[in-house]
C-alpha cells in the first residue's frame, strides 16, 4: 500500500480523473516473468507491501470528490497591440478593435497610413469556469475610417479561441504576427498583419515575459506568423459540413412557464418538447429547424461552417435547445473537440465523424418549473442524469479559393440531407447491465431517516419517469422510448411483469430500506447477508470495439501510472534500485503495446464503422507500435544517473495514451447511480459504461467490469461545490457488469462466492431469470486493528491557525474516533484502534486478497457546533487468516503514508498501519497480544504496540533564533512581548522574550537546544512546530501564528568527510590567467576540485568573457555602431551597458532553448535510433558545475565572428535575485507564522498569503547525540553558538540603502483610455518616498531611470516596498502594483547581496567601481572571515588564496591615461571565482539588474507589470559610498532630416484632360516622418504632367528628437484637447513618401507610396530606368543602408500602390535626397523649406506643356468641336439658331404690325 495519487488536472479537462489508491499486485507489475521475479523488474516497495498473488476481485475507489469541471476562476487576458503591416486599401485610416466574448475594446486611429504603429495595451478580466473561459472566441479586425458616425468598414480579421492561447508554452504568443482575412470574401486571401502580444492569466500562472528581441528578427513576418507551433502558415479555406440526423431519448414533458400555465388551466399534460439543434463554432452560430412538439425529432439538415483549416478554435458546440415563445432552454449539450477528430501527422486525417450518435447529459429529470441544474444542460459541469441522444456526422473539405463557382461569404449555411439507412450507426443489440449493492454505509444524517433505495439508470432505462420498453422491432429504434401508445411504464421493482416472449423485465431499483445509525454523522443500510440487485435490459448500437480499443489502451496507461507512481515512491523513500523498477515498468509498456496491436484490429468489418474509426485505428496503432518501441530502446538506456530524466519521457507516454483512449464517438450511455430518499434525489454516481463493459479477452474488459467497486456519490450541479460536496453523501460496495444479453453467462462470477440467488417467483421457473436478491451463506469474524500514529501538514480549520483534530476511521458498518489533540496541524495520536467483530460475507480466501477499504476522515473538533471536515484518505488492511503465521515478511505491518484530500486538494498526510485478523474457531486467544507500553495516564487508550511504532534514537535540535518580522494585530492589539516555543514529538525550548517588539524585534540570546527521541527512520520524523505567544499581563498568553516545518531533512547536520577537513595538507593550484586578446576558438572548461586530489588545471577567461560565461555579444545597436572600430569612451555611459547586457540576456536566453531542443531532439533521435546515449565526455565526471557551464558555451561562441566593441557588461536576471540564489537562506531562514482558517480556494496556495501574520527568522540544525568532535576541535570553536559559527551578531545596524529603478514593463492600465500614469513610491520603515511630480504621462512601459537614497536600522526597517502608483488628478492615486524585498536576508547572506561585484574594475568612466570597499579589501575580508590562509599576493600578476593560486594583470589607467600597478584586478578574479575556493566559497552576486513581478494585493497571484531595479546597501559604520550612479534616461538627440525632392517620373496618369484628351496628372509629393501628418509638407503642384514627369527641386525639413539606443522619435504631444498634460511617444523612424494627383475641385487622388524606415532602407537606385518595384517587395534580398551612417544619400525609390487584387503595382518613381544633421549642425547652416532662402533651389525646368494649347489653339478647338463635342456642338448652333430666329422676330414683330395698320 502507498500513498493515494492523483493524476493532476491541468491537461484533463474532461471531468475528474480519480486518484489512485494502489495495491501492489506483483503479477501485475509482470514480476512473475519466467518462474520467479526478475531482479530488474522487483522492487523492494512492492515486496514489503503484497507478497502474493492477488485476486482481481475489487477495483480501486476513486478519492477525489468534487467535481473541478464549472466551477468559477480568474482569468486576464492582456493584449498588446504593436503594430499592423502591409494593410490592403489605398490612403486608409486604421483602428484595431480587440474583441473577446462581446466586450470590445479599440485602439486609437492613425490617419493615412498601411503600416500604422500603434503599441497600445489593453486589459480584459474575466471571472467564468475554465471551460467557458477557453471557448471565448478572440477576435482582432482592423477597420477602416471608423469615426463617432460611421462604424467604418472591416478591412480584415483573425479569430482564434483563447484556449489555444493558454495551451501555448508560457500561455502567452509574444510578438507574433496576425494574418487577417475579409470573412466575407474568402478568395480575397491577405488582408495585412497585425503584430501583437497575447497573454492569458489563470490564478497561480506566472507569465515570463521574453527579453525583447531586436527588431530585425522579428522584421520577418512569414516566420513569426501568430499560430501555434505545427500549424502550417499557410491556411487554407475549408467547409466544415455538420449532418444532423435525429434526436431520441427527449424528456417528453416541457418545462417551459407556459406549458406550466396551460397544465394549471387546461390540466393538459402532455405538452411535448420544440426541439431544435444550435451549433456554434469559432464565433458562428447555426441552427437547424425547430420539429415541433416531438421527442423523437428528425431534421435531416446540415449546417455548413466555412473557416480556415486548421482552425484555431478547438471546441464545437452542439445544443439541443427547446424552442420557446418565451425563452428557448438547452436541453443537454456537446462539445467536439476538432484536436480528437482528426490529426496532423504525416499519415494524419481531416476532421471527421460518425455517423454516430452522442450522448448528452444534464440535470435530473423531474419537471419544475425552475430546474435548479439547467447549467448542466449548458454543458458546465458534470451531467448528472442522461438527457437525450444525437446522430449526427461531420465531414470537411478544404476549398480551392480560386475556382470561380465558391460562394465568397463565410455565412452560416443550412441545407437538406437525404436519410440514413437504420444500422449505419450500427446493428442494435440487446445489452444486459447487472448491479448488487453490497453495502451502503457512510449515509450522511441530514438525509433524516426515511427509507432510502437506490436507482441504477442507463439511458433512459430504468429511468422511473420516462420508463422505456424494448422496441417494438429489434431494428427500427435504437433505444429511447416508443412512438405508440407506451404499452408498460415500469414504475416500481415491486410489480415485475414478463412479457410475451417469455422475457423478464428490468428491476432498476432496490426496495427502499430504512437506514440504521452508525456514528454522529453518518447511517449505513443493514443489509447484512441480503444484497439487493438490479438488472436492466436495454438496446443500442453495438459499438462496443471502440469501447474495447479504449479500455486496451486505457488499461496500458494505468499500469504505466501505477508503475511511475512506484518508481517515484521509490526514489522518494530512497530505497534502492529504483531504476530496476523503472525497467519492468518500461517492460511492460512495450507487452502492453504489442498486444493492443494483436487485439485492436478484429471485428473490422462490423456496421457502422465510420471512416474516424478506421483512421482512429491506424492512428493508434502507429503510435502504439512506435511508444512500444521506444519503450524498449528506453528500457535498455536507464541507468540510475537518467532514471529522473526518463520518468519524464514515460509521463508524456502517459499523457499520450490517455489522449488516445478518449474515444469522441459514443455508443452506450453512462450509467448513473442515484439515491432516492422519500422520492427526493439525494446524491449521485456516474460510472463510464466501457469501465464496467464486458469481453472475453481480459484486456477488452473495464477495468470495474465483474469487480466490487468501492462508489462515493456526491451531490449534484452547483451544490457539490466547495465543503457542501466534500461530506460523502453515501458509500456503496457495488458489483457491476455490462454486456450483451448473449454473453451473460458469467455475469455473476465476479461476485465475492458464498451466496445463493433469489429469483422472482412468478410464473414457471425461467431458468435465464436474473436475481433480484442475494443471500450470502458463508461469513467470516474479524478483528480490525488501526494503528494510527500520526499526521502533518492539516488543514487550518481554526481562526487561530489551527485545528483540534481527531481521526474517524469506518470499516464495513463500523465506526470509532482517535482522542482529539488540541491546538495542532501535526496531532501525533499513537493510538491503537480495535474494532471487534467485524462481519464480512465471502470465501476466506478472497478477503485475504481483497478486504473491502478502510476509510479515514480528519475533522476538527469545535466547542460548539458540529466538528469540521478536514480531510479523507482510504487503506487497504494487511489481512491474517486464522491459520497463517503472525510474523514476517507481513507482519507486523510497517506504518505507511497516506496522502489525505479535502476536495480536490491535498491537504496532508496521515502515518498509519492497518491490520485485518481472523478470528479463528478458538476465539480470540489465537490473536496476537496487544503488547505495548500501557500508559496510564491515558486510561483506556492503547498506544500503538511496539513491533509496529517507529525505533528511536537521541537526536540533539539546536534553535537558532534570530528575530521576529512584520507581525500584524491580533485580535485588534499590537504584539508587544513576543516569545517563540518551539516544539517537536512532546520535547522543546523557549526563546528568550523579546522585552519591546517596536524597539528591537530580535532575541538576545541566539542559539538554544534541545534533545528528543526521534525515529531513525528520516521519513518518519514528526513535523517541528514553531509558535509565536504574545505575553500580555497578568500571565495571559494569545498565540500569535504558528509554522510547521514539515520535514527537518534539510536541516539535519552531515558531517563533512575527514578529507574536506584537512584541505590544507595537499598542494593543488588552480591557474586563471588573463590574456587580452585572444581570437582563435578557446575550450573552456570551469572545474570544481576535489580538496583530496592533485591537479593543475588551466581556466582561461578572455577578456571579454563575463563571469566566465564566454558569451559573444552582437553587434551594439544603433549609435554605437558607427563607431565599430575604436569605442569612444566619453560617447559611453551606463545605459550603453545595460543594452548590451540585455541583447546578450536575449542571446544567452536563446542559445538555452537552443540547447534544451537540441538535447531533447537528440534523446528523440536517439530512442528512434536505439542507440544508446553516451555517457558525458566532460573531463571531470560527475560534475554538475563543469558540465552546465560547458553546455553553455557551445552554441554561443564563433571564431570568426566580427569583433564588436568590447564593453563592461552587467548580469541582468530575468526574474528576482532571491529566485536566483535560493532566497538568501544560506544560513538564516525565514518562517511564515500562519493564523486563522485555511482559504476553501481551489489553489490553496494562493490563500496561504492572506493568512501570514508575521516571519519568524532563525535557522535549525539537528544531529544524533554523539557528535562527532571535529567541529569542536577546530580553532575559535564557540562552544555557546553550537553549529552556528562565524555567524554575525544581530544587534541593530544603519544602513544606507540605494534602490535603482530602471524601467517598468507591461503595466496594468489604471485609466479609462487603456493607459497609467505611472510613478515610483518607495517605503522602508518609516521612511516613505512618493516621486509623484515626476510621473510619466500616459505610460504602461515607463523608462524611470532615477536612484533613491534611504537610512534604515536593521532589524526594525527590513522589508523595503517598491511601488509603482498610477498619478490622478482627481480623486487618489491607484497602486498598479508592488514588490516587496527582503532587505535583511540579502545584508546577511554569503553571497554578498550588498553591492554587486562589476566585471571589471575601472576608476573613471562609465564602468566606475561604485563599492566604497576596493576589490582588495572585499577579498582580505572574505578570507578573514572565512578563517582562510591569504590572501597572498606574488610577482607576475599572481595571488595565492588558501591552496588555489589566480592570475590577472596589474596595470590600471586613470583618467590622464597613466599606467599605474594595483592588485585589484587580481583580487576581482579570485572574487568572480569565489565559488571554487574551498569550504567556504560560495557565489558572489555581480553587478546586476533584477526583474520583479509586481502584484496587487487585490489580485493575488495575478501579475500586474514587472519592474527592472536594483538595491545597494551600505553599512553607515564603514565609508561612505560615492554619489549615486547616474542611470537617468538618455535624452534624445536632436536630428534634422532634409529630404530634397528633385523629380519623379513614370508616376500614373489619372485624369483626362477636358481640352486635349490626352492622360495627364498634376502631380505633387507629401513627406512626412512623425507617426502622423502634424508635419507633413508638400511641394508645389507639377500641372499637366503628360509623361508622368515631375520636377519640383522642393526640401522638406523634418527636426526631430531621437534616441539611439531604441531607434524610436520621440514626440510629445496632448492626447485631446482636454489632455492635462502632453503624452511621450515613441514611434519607429520612418519616412513616409506619398505621391498626390491634385484636384482644384474634388478631393485629391492618392496615387502611391513608400516607407523607408531610416535605420534600414534599401539603397536609391542611380537612375529611373534601375528603379524597380523590387526594391519594396522583395527587401530581403536587397542590401540596405541607414541614413544614421550614411548622412547623405541621393537615389530614385519607386512608389507603390495595391491593385484591385491586392497585388503591389508600380504607380511612380520619385528621385529624392536625404541629408540628416544633428541639432548644432542644423543650426550652424540653416536652409529654407520648399525653395525659400537660406541656401535656396533653384526653380524646377518644366516645359510648358501647360501652356501649349494656347499656341495651338485652332488644334485644341478642332479637337473639342470635332472629337469630343460634336454632337453637342450641332445641338447648341441649331437651339441658338432658333432663339435667334424668335427673338429677331419678337423684335420686329411691333414695329411691322404699325406699318400695316398705319397702312405704310
Amino acid at each position: 500500500m502507498k500513498r493515494s495519487k492523483h493524476r493532476g488536472h491541468k491537461e484533463e479537462r474532461n471531468g475528474d480523473e480519480p486518484a489512485i489508491l494502489e495495491t501492489e499486485d506483483l503479477d501485475r507489475q509482470g514480476m512473475f516473468m519466467g518462474g520467479g521475479p526478475h531482479a530488474d523488474t522487483i522492487s523492494l516497495a512492492s515486496v514489503t507491501a503484497v507478497t502474493t498473488n492477488v485476486s482481481n476481485k475489487r477495483s480501486k475507489p476513486d478519492i477525489k470528490m468534487e467535481p473541478s469541471a464549472g466551477r468559477p476562476m480568474d482569468y486576464q487576458v492582456s493584449v498588446t497591440v504593436i503594430e499592423a503591416r502591409q494593410l490592403v486599401g489605398l490612403n486608409m485610416d486604421p483602428v484595431v478593435c480587440v474583441e473577446i466574448g462581446d466586450d470590445k475594446k479599440y485602439t486609437s486611429m492613425k490617419e493615412s497610413t498601411n503600416c500604422p504603429y500603434y503599441n497600445e495595451y489593453f486589459v480584459f478580466d474575466f471571472h467564468v469556469p475554465p471551460d467557458v473561459m477557453f471557448d471565448k472566441i478572440l477576435k482582432l479586425s482592423v477597420i477602416h475610417s471608423k469615426n463617432l458616425l460611421r462604424s467604418g468598414t472591416l478591412v480584415g480579421m483573425f479569430k482564434l479561441d483563447v484556449g489555444t492561447i493558454y495551451h501555448q508554452p508560457e500561455h502567452q504568443f509574444y510578438h507574433k504576427w496576425a494574418l487577417l482575412t475579409d470573412p466575407d470574401d474568402i478568395t480575397a486571401g491577405c488582408k495585412g498583419y497585425v503584430k501583437c502580444d497575447i497573454a492569458v492569466v489563470g490564478k497561480g500562472d506566472n507569465i515570463k515575459t521574453p527579453h525583447k528581441a531586436n527588431e530585425s528578427d522579428e522584421d520577418d513576418i512569414e516566420g513569426n506568423l501568430l499560430l501555434p507551433e505545427g500549424v502550417p502558415s499557410e491556411r487554407q479555406w475549408a467547409r466544415y459540413y455538420l449532418k444532423i440526423y435525429r434526436a431520441e431519448g427527449l424528456p417528453k414533458m416541457n418545462t417551459s412557464i407556459m406549458a406550466n400555465v396551460k397544465k394549471a388551466f387546461i390540466g393538459e399534460n402532455k405538452d411535448l418538447v420544440d426541439p431544435y439543434v444550435q451549433v456554434q463554432f469559432a464565433g458562428q452560430k447555426g441552427k437547424t429547424s425547430i420539429q415541433k412538439s416531438s421527442y423523437e425529432p428528425i431534421w435531416n439538415e446540415q449546417i455548413v461552417f466555412t473557416e480556415m483549416f486548421p482552425p484555431l478554435c478547438k471546441r464545437m458546440k452542439l445544443q439541443l435547445r427547446d424552442s420557446d415563445k418565451v425563452n428557448d432552454v438547452a436541453i443537454g449539450t456537446h462539445f467536439l473537440d476538432l484536436r480528437k477528430i482528426a490529426n496532423d501527422g504525416e499519415k494524419g486525417f481531416l476532421p471527421t465523424l460518425g455517423p454516430a450518435w452522442v450522448n448528452m447529459y444534464g440535470s435530473t429529470r423531474h419537471y419544475t418549473l425552475m430546474d435548479e441544474y439547467q447549467d448542466l444542460n449548458e454543458g458546465l459541469g458534470e451531467g448528472v442524469s442522461f438527457r437525450a441522444r444525437l446522430l449526427i456526422s461531420l465531414g470537411m473539405e478544404i476549398l480551392d479559393t480560386s475556382s470561380p463557382d465558391i460562394s465568397s461569404s463565410t455565412e452560416v449555411q443550412v441545407d437538406g440531407v437525404p436519410n440514413i439507412s437504420e444500422t449505419a450507426a450500427g446493428k442494435v443489440e440487446e445489452f444486459f447491465l447487472f448491479g448488487s449493492f453490497l453495502e451502503a454505509t457512510m449515509i450522511d444524517r441530514k438525509i433524516g431517516d426515511k427509507p432510502i433505495s437506490f436507482e441504477v439508470t442507463i439511458g433512459n432505462y430504468g429511468n422511473e419517469i420516462d420508463g422505456v420498453i424494448k422496441p417494438k422491432t429489434k431494428g427500427k429504434k435504437a433505444g429511447g422510448d416508443s412512438d405508440e401508445e407506451e404499452t408498460e411504464l415500469i414504475h416500481n421493482s415491486s410489480e415485475e411483469e414478463m412479457e410475451d416472449d417469455g422475457d423478464l423485465a428490468s428491476v432498476a431499483s432496490t426496495p427502499p430500506m430504512k437506514p440504521v445509525i452508525t456514528d454522529r454523522n453518518y447511517f449505513h443500510l443493514p443489509y447484512f447477508e441480503r444484497k439487493p440487485c438490479i438488472y436492466i435490459k436495454s438496446w443500442w448500437q453495438d459499438q462496443r470495439r471502440r469501447l474495447y480499443n479504449a479500455n486496451i489502451i486505457d488499461n496500458i496507461a494505468d499500469k504505466l501510472e501505477d508503475g511511475l507512481n512506484d518508481v517515484q515512491e521509490i526514489i522518494k523513500t530512497e530505497k534502492a534500485y529504483p531504476e530496476r523498477r523503472l525497467r519492468g515498468v518500461l517492460e511492460e509498456l512495450s507487452q502492453g503495446c504489442s498486444q493492443f496491436l494483436s487485439l485492436a484490429n478484429k471485428d473490422q468489418n462490423q456496421a457502422g464503422r465510420t471512416k474516424l474509426d478506421r483512421e482512429r485505428l491506424k492512428l493508434c496503432m502507429s503510435e502504439l507500435e512506435s511508444m512500444g518501441q521506444q519503450a524498449k530502446t528506453m528500457r535498455s538506456q536507464v541507468k540510475k544517473s537518467t532514471v529522473r530524466d526518463k520518468i519524464k519521457l514515460a509521463q508524456n507516454f502517459l499523457q499520450k495514451l490517455r489522449f488516445l483512449a478518449d474515444e469522441p464517438q459514443h455508443s452506450v450511455p453512462d450509467i448513473f447511480i442515484w439515491m432516492i430518499s422519500n422520492g427526493k434525489r439525494i446524491a449521485y454516481a456516474r460510472v463510464p459504461s466501457k469501465d464496467i463493459l464486458y469481453s472475453n479477452v481480459d484486456e477488452e474488459t473495464g477495468k470495474d467490469c465483474g469487480k466490487v467497486k468501492t462508489i462515493f456519490l456526491r451531490i449534484p450541479g452547483k451544490k457539490g461545490f466547495g465543503p457542501a460536496g466534500w461530506t460523502v453523501q453515501a458509500k456503496t460496495e457495488i458489483y457491476l457488469w455490462l454486456g450483451l444479453s448473449k454473453q451473460r453467462k458469467d455475469y455473476l462470477s465476479g461476485l465475492p462466492n458464498g451466496f445463493e440467488e433469489n429469483k422472482l417467483t412468478k410464473g414457471p421457473g425461467l431458468p435465464s431469470s436474473p436475481p433480484i436478491s442475494l443471500t450470502y451463506m458463508m461469513k467470516q469474524i474479524f478483528q480490525l486493528r488501526v494503528h494510527m500514529y500520526q499526521a502533518r501538514s492539516l488543514f487550518a480549520a481554526d481562526s487561530t491557525g489551527l485545528s483540534d483534530p481527531f481521526a474517524r476511521v469506518f470499516f464495513s458498518t463500523q465506526s470509532q474516533v482517535t482522542e482529539v489533540l488540541a491546538e495542532t496541524l501535526c496531532p501525533t495520536w499513537d493510538q491503537l484502534l480495535v474494532f471487534e467483530n467485524v462481519e464480512l460475507f465471502g470465501e476466506a480466501s478472497e478477503l485475504r486478497d481483497d478486504p473491502p477499504i478502510i476509510v479515514i476522515e480528519v475533522y476538527d473538533q469545535d466547542t460548539v457546533g458540529k466538528a469540521e471536515f478536514m480531510g479523507r484518505t482510504f487503506a487497504k488492511p494487511i489481512v491474517k487468516m486464522a491459520d497463517e503465521h503472525y510474523g514476517p515478511p507481513r507482519f507486523p505491518p510497517q506504518l505507511e503514508y497516506y496522502q489525505i484530500y479535502r476536495g480536490n486538494c491535498t491537504a496532508g498526510e496521515m502515518l498509519a498501519a492497518f491490520e485485518l485478523l481472523q478470528i479463528g474457531p478458538h476465539g480470540k486467544a489465537d490473536l496476537p497480544p496487544i503488547d505495548g507500553p500501557t500508559d496510564m495516564d491515558r486510561g483506556p487508550i492503547l498506544p500503538v504496540p511496539l513491533g509496529i511504532r517507529p525505533v528511536l534514537s537521541k537526536y540533539r535540535i539546536e534553535v537558532l533564533f534570530w528575530g521576529l518580522r512584520d507581525l500584524k494585530r491580533v485580535n485588534l492589539a499590537q504584539v508587544d512581548r513576543p516569545r517563540v516555543d518551539i516544539e517537536c514529538a512532546g520535547k522543546g525550548v523557549q526563546s528568550a522574550l523579546i522585552p519591546n517588539y517596536k524597539k528591537n524585534p530580535n532575541f538576545s540570546t541566539l542559539v538554544k537546544w534541545f534533545e528528543v527521541d526521534l525515529p531513525e527512520n528520516e521519513l518518519l520524523h514528526p513535523p517541528l512546530n514553531i509558535r509565536v505567544v504574545d505575553c500580555r499581563a497578568f500571565g495571559r498568553y494569545t498565540l500569535v501564528g504558528s509554522h510547521a516545518v514539515t520535514s527537518l531533512r534539510k536541516f539535519i547536520y552531515r558531517a563533512s568527510d575527514k578529507q574536506a577537513n584537512n584541505w590544507s595538507t595537499t598542494e593543488e593550484i588552480v591557474v586563471v590567467s588573463m590574456e587580452p586578446e585572444t581570437t582563435f576558438k578557446k575550450v573552456d572548461t570551469v572545474v570544481k576540485l576535489d580538496s583530496g586530489s592533485e591537479a593543475v588545471v588551466k581556466i582561461e577567461v578572455s577578456d571579454d568573457d563575463k563571469d566566465g560565461k564566454g558569451k559573444k555579444k552582437k553587434r551594439k545597436k544603433g549609435g554605437d555602431e558607427n563607431e565599430e572600430e575604436e569605442l569612444d569612451e566619453s560617447m559611453l555611459d551606463w545605459w550603453s551597458k545595460y543594452f548590451a547586457s540585455i541583447e546578450t540576456l536575449t542571446e544567452h536566453l536563446k542559445a538555452q532553448e537552443a540547447a534544451l531542443s537540441d538535447s531533447e531532439d537528440r534523446d528523440d533521435m536517439d530512442l528512434a535510433d536505439g542507440g544508446d546515449i553516451k555517457p558525458d565526455d566532460s573531463p571531470v565526471k560527475g560534475n554538475k558545475r563543469g558540465k552546465g557551464r560547458k553546455e553553455k558555451k557551445k552554441p554561443v561562441v564563433d571564431p570568426f565572428e566580427k569583433k564588436k566593441p568590447k564593453l563592461d557588461e552587467l548580469q541582468v536576471y530575468p526574474k528576482e535575485l532571491e529566485g536566483e540564489f535560493d532566497n538568501f537562506e544560506d544560513w538564516l531562514h525565514t518562517f511564515n507564522l500562519y493564523r486563522g482558517k485555511s482559504g476553501d480556494d481551489d489553489d490553496q496556495n494562493v490563500a496561504d498569503e492572506d493568512r501570514v501574520i508575521g516571519k519568524f527568522k532563525g535557522s535549525l540544525c539537528m544531529y544524533k547525540v554523539p557528535l562527532l568532535d571535529d567541529i569542536t576541535r577546530e580553532m575559535g570553536f564557540d562552544s555557546n553558538m553550537g553549529t552556528f559559527q562565524n555567524i554575525p551578531h544581530n544587534d541593530p545596524i544603519n544602513v544606507l540603502v540605494r534602490v535603482y529603478v530602471i524601467r517598468a514593463t507591461d503595466l496594468h492600465p489604471a485609466d479609462i483610455n487603456g493607459k497609467a500614469d505611472p510613478y515610483i513610491a518607495i517605503k522602508l520603515g518609516k521612511s516613505e518616498i512618493k516621486d509623484k511630480e515626476n510621473y510619466i504621462s500616459k505610460q504602461l512601459n515607463p523608462l524611470f531611470g532615477k536612484s533613491f537614497d534611504i537610512e534604515a536600522t536593521f532589524p526594525m526597517d527590513s522589508t523595503l516596498t517598491v511601488s509603482i502608483y498610477d498619478w490622478d488628478l482627481v480623486g487618489t492615486d491607484d497602486l498598479i502594483g508592488e514588490t516587496k524585498i527582503d532587505l535583511e536576508n540579502r545584508y546577511y547572506s554569503k553571497h554578498r547581496a550588498t553591492c554587486g561585484i562589476a566585471s571589471n574594475y575601472a576608476i573613471h568612466g562609465y564602468n566606475v567601481w561604485r563599492d566604497p570597499m576596493k576589490p582588495t579589501q572585499i577579498l582580505a575580508k572574505a578570507c578573514k572571515d572565512g578563517k582562510m590562509d591569504g590572501p597572498h599576493y606574488g610577482p607576475g600578476g599572481r595571488v595565492k588564496v588558501a591552496n588555489r593560486v589566480f592570475m590577472a594583470h596589474t596595470e590600471i589607467e586613470d583618467e590622464n591615461g597613466l599606467k599605474k600597478q594595483t592588485d585589484e584586478h587580481l583580487a576581482l578574479t579570485v572574487l568572480k571565482h569565489w565559488e571554487e575556493i574551498p569550504r567556504v566559497g560560495c557565489k558572489l552576486i555581480p553587478e546586476h539588474v533584477e526583474t520583479r513581478p509586481l502584484l496587487h494585493p487585490d489580485k493575488p497571484g495575478i501579475e500586474q507589470g514587472r519592474i527592472e531595479m536594483w538595491v545597494d546597501m551600505f553599512p553607515k559604520d564603514m565609508t561612505a559610498p560615492g554619489p549615486a550612479l547616474d542611470i537617468s534616461p538618455r535624452k534624445p538627440k536632436k536630428f534634422e532630416l532634409r529630404v530634397i525632392i528633385w523629380n519623379t517620373d513614370e508616376v500614373v496618369l489619372e485624369d483626362d484632360d477636358i481640352f486635349t484628351g490626352e492622360k495627364s496628372s498634376d502631380i505633387f509629393v507629401r513627406g512626412w516622418l512623425k507617426g502622423q501628418q502634424e508635419d507633413k509638407q508638400d511641394t508645389d503642384v507639377h500641372y499637366h504632367s503628360i509623361t508622368g514627369e515631375g520636377n519640383f527641386n522642393w526640401r522638406f525639413v523634418y527636426p526631430f528628437d531621437y534616441l539611439m539606443a531604441e531607434e524610436k522619435i520621440v514626440i510629445s504631444k496632448k492626447e485631446s484637447m482636454f489632455a492635462w498634460d502632453e503624452t511621450e511617444y515613441k514611434i519607429p523612424a520612418r519616412l513616409n513618401l506619398q505621391v498626390w494627383d491634385a484636384d482644384h475641385f474634388s478631393a485629391d487622388d492618392f496615387l502611391g507610396a513608400i516607407e523607408l524606415d531610416l535605420n534600414r532602407f534599401p539603397r536609391g537606385a542611380k537612375t529611373a530606368k534601375q528603379c524597380t518595384i523590387e526594391m519594396v517587395t522583395n527587401e530581403a534580398e536587397i542590401p540596405t543602408v541607414s541614413i544614421f551612417k550614411q548622412k547623405r544619400i541621393k537615389g530614385w525609390w519607386p512608389f507603390v500602390a495595391r491593385d484591385e487584387n491586392d497585388e503591389f503595382e508600380l504607380t511612380g518613381k520619385v528621385e529624392a535626397e536625404l541629408h540628416l544633421l544633428t541639432g548644432e549642425e542644423a543650426e550652424k547652416n540653416p536652409v529654407g523649406e520648399g525653395r525659400n532662402e537660406p541656401e535656396p533651389l533653384e526653380k524646377p525646368n518644366r516645359p510648358d506643356t501647360s501652356l501649349l494649347w494656347f499656341l495651338t489653339p485652332f488644334k485644341a478647338i478642332k479637337h473639342l468641336i470635332c472629337d469630343q463635342y460634336k454632337w453637342l456642338t450641332i445641338k447648341i448652333v441649331t437651339v441658338l439658331l432658333l432663339i435667334a430666329i424668335l427673338a429677331i422676330f419678337l423684335y420686329s414683330m411691333p414695329g411691322y404690325m404699325v406699318k400695316k395698320m398705319l397702312g405704310a
